[in-house]
């Protein structure tokens, strides 16, 4: 399946849920408007994830830098922020020096997938979160990127995991319908979100 460019809205990182229950009320409309929003979006994005609650480790270098993680990152049932602040800058925009918060969820991804594949690796991160202005600039040089990336919104990253061939570790991943799986066999890595299901 190609995806066609629209994404859908993306339910809330769960990480934000406390601040977004600190809100104020919303307007009756606006609260339906959302709901529905919310609604289109769990229907579309159907992540399986571990339900034991056991902790979710990762191991991630970053291509290029020093930078890696190799840690849990959630227990007892929560995200642990320290841990998520440390990938945060492990998957942060190179060009710009430019860090975001990261959508938690392309973390349980990623180990979902490691377990599947029982890879101990370290994942080879190419590309974590991208400015617009980083996107837009890729896009203009290649038609391969996106002009809607969630790369922007922190979603999504290009990684290689050593000792598994690309296409066996797409196939994998696309099997599971975590969310987004794309295969670049020239450049030899692969693409993961945890966006709709879909591939490419």
């Amino acid at each position: 399946m190609r995806f066609n460019g629209r994404l859908p809205h993306a339910p809330l990182c769960p990480c934000c849920e406390q601040e977004r229950q600190a809100e104020p009320l919303l307007s009756r409309r606006s609260a339906l408007r959302g709901a529905l929003g919310l609604g289109l979006a769990c229907a579309a994005v159907t992540p399986v994830f571990a339900q034991d609650g056991a902790p979710r480790r990762l191991r991630a270098e970053r291509v290029g830098t020093e930078d890696s993680f190799d840690g849990i990152y959630w227990r007892d049932g929560a995200y642990d922020r320290d841990a998520l602040r440390q990938l945060d800058w492990v998957f942060r925009d190179l060009s710009r020096a430019e860090v975001t918060p990261m959508d938690p969820r392309l973390f349980d991804v990623l180990h979902t997938v490691a377990q599947r594949l029982e890879s101990t690796e370290s994942y080879q991160v190419i590309s974590g979160y991208r400015s617009p202005e980083t996107n837009a600039a890729n896009a203009a040089r290649s038609r391969r990127v996106s002009t809607v990336s969630l790369h922007m919104s922190g979603m999504a990253c290009d990684s290689r995991l050593p000792g598994r061939d690309a296409y066996g570790f797409a196939r994998q991943a696309a099997q599971m319908q975590l969310g987004g799986v794309g295969l670049y066999r020239r450049d030899s890595f692969v693409h993961l979100d945890c966006g709709p299901v879909r591939r490419w």
